[in-house]
């Protein structure tokens, strides 16, 4: 099935052909022609699947049928991330300005001033994150009583990071009568819970296995151990040219520690996490996307809100604890029918993270050996030995095993709580003036 078949609008299908895609993905092959029909959708499907544009086609079709300009919103697009609401918000102005629909985005870690004023100029689609939109309306900056369409994007994620109660607010503020889409990776109670409130009479698309990676993407695992992660990073990096990869950590503290390391090694990189303000965030994703900058060290935040085309390399630098979380970072490559490779670096203390995956994805990830570096290979005869490592531990000198176990020791030693002792308190001694001086009970009376 092409585009034209779909039912768009001319000039849409000239912005489609301008991006330079031919054919429509699964999901939206199915979803457009629904919401085109008026009818609410209960979709899921993973990402990298092209869902975005399966509501955002559509809904800036019937908009701009009907051409008045008001100055509320008439649709709006909620987002669990502020990089996601601006990724959803480019695909929306993009294909918009093709048909004088006007978009804007509302997020919040930012001034509120410039959202509001360009709230009063006017817009048919507004796409926000829940905290945001609820400040603006608490306030009376933003009026959602004429919304006409509603669609929750990532539903799933926006339930796990505790937006519930933000949810059934934003409910009470839209009109009752309206068309309703719910997007969701996976299915859950939750998720079924909120469909129920939410929707009527769906039309339920699934296009995909919710325990399933994209197609596209070549998955490989290498068992190293956790203190030659950042050296063997390094040698894939340079020894593999690899011209961009996003590399996915646990903590913020990593996140900046990692991208100083590929910094000495004169490899452009940046870190992309919670504390970095808005500015700097939105800057750094810009500068990836036009390759000004080789590797993105990023948390959980950019999981699932980076659109960056021919993607080659997704990296889990430390294994995520959440098995869906894998099928989310690594989705960031092999998207729209584009091959990709995820390298998943994998500890002895991460192996039960990997087994809790491959049970997920009801397959056993490719192990594959980096010599020099990697567990259960070839050790280099400079290394003495390899922790966690039957083959090194076996080739290992008595000696050499036994001062790394009394380094252990002596580490685990400093990490345990030290005991508290009790210091003894001094009983304080009121400082006398000129006129006292203490007496024999340790009182002070005045001198006569």
């Amino acid at each position: 099935m092409s585009f034209d078949e779909l039912g768009l609008r001319a000039e849409l299908l000239k912005a489609i052909k301008s991006k330079g895609y031919i054919t429509p993905t699964p999901i939206q092959t199915r979803v457009i022609p629904v919401i085109l029909n008026g009818q609410d959708v209960l979709a899921r499907a993973q990402t990298g699947t092209g869902k975005t544009d399966a509501f955002a086609l559509p809904l800036i079709d019937i908009l701009s049928h009907q051409k008045a300009k008001r100055q509320h919103p008439r649709a709006l697009v909620l987002a669990p991330t502020r990089e996601l609401a601006l990724q959803v918000g480019e695909s929306i102005k993009a294909y918009g300005r093709w048909v004088s629909i006007r978009c804007t985005v509302v997020y919040g870690g930012v001034n509120i001033g410039p959202q509001i004023e360009r709230l009063r100029r006017g817009i048919d689609i507004l796409v926000a994150t829940p905290g945001r939109l609820l400040d603006l309306a608490g306030h009376r900056d933003l009026n959602l009583s004429q919304i006409e369409f509603l669609v929750f994007d990532e539903a799933d994620r926006m339930l796990d990071l505790g937006f519930s109660k933000e949810i059934s607010e934003v409910l009470d503020l839209v009109p009752s009568v309206r068309k309703t889409m719910l997007f969701s990776a996976t299915y859950n109670q939750q998720i079924r819970d909120l469909a129920k409130i939410m929707l009527h009479e769906p039309a339920n698309i699934e296009v995909t296995p919710s325990k399933k990676a994209a197609e596209p993407i070549v998955q490989k695992v290498h068992l190293v151990d956790q203190s030659i992660k950042r050296a063997l990073l390094i040698h894939l990096i340079i020894q593999g040219r690899w011209p961009q990869a996003l590399v996915f950590v646990r903590t913020k503290h990593g996140a900046n520690k990692l991208t100083e390391k590929l910094a000495e090694k004169k490899i452009s990189a940046a870190a992309l996490h919670g504390n970095k303000s808005q500015s700097f965030r939105t800057r750094t994703l810009k500068e990836f996307k036009n390759g000004e900058i080789r590797i993105l060290v990023a948390t959980d935040v950019a999981a699932r809100g980076l659109d960056i085309i021919n993607l080659p390399h997704v990296v889990n630098y430390d294994m995520p604890t959440i098995p869906e979380d894998y099928i989310h970072r690594i989705g960031r490559t092999g998207r729209a029918g584009i091959s990709g490779i995820a390298v998943s670096l994998v500890s002895h203390d991460e192996k039960v993270h990997l087994k809790a995956i491959e049970k997920l994805l009801n397959q056993k990830i490719p192990r594959e050996e980096v010599p020099g570096f990697t567990q259960g290979g070839s050790v280099p005869d400079f290394v003495l030995l390899r922790p966690n490592d039957s083959a090194s531990e076996k080739k290992a000198a008595k000696d050499i095993k036994e001062i790394v176990n009394k380094r252990k020791s002596q580490k685990q030693a400093l990490k345990s709580p030290a005991r508290k002792t009790r210091s003894k308190v001094r009983p304080k001694v009121r400082s006398t003036k000129k006129n006292e001086k203490p007496g024999k009970n340790g009182k002070v009376r005045k001198k006569r």
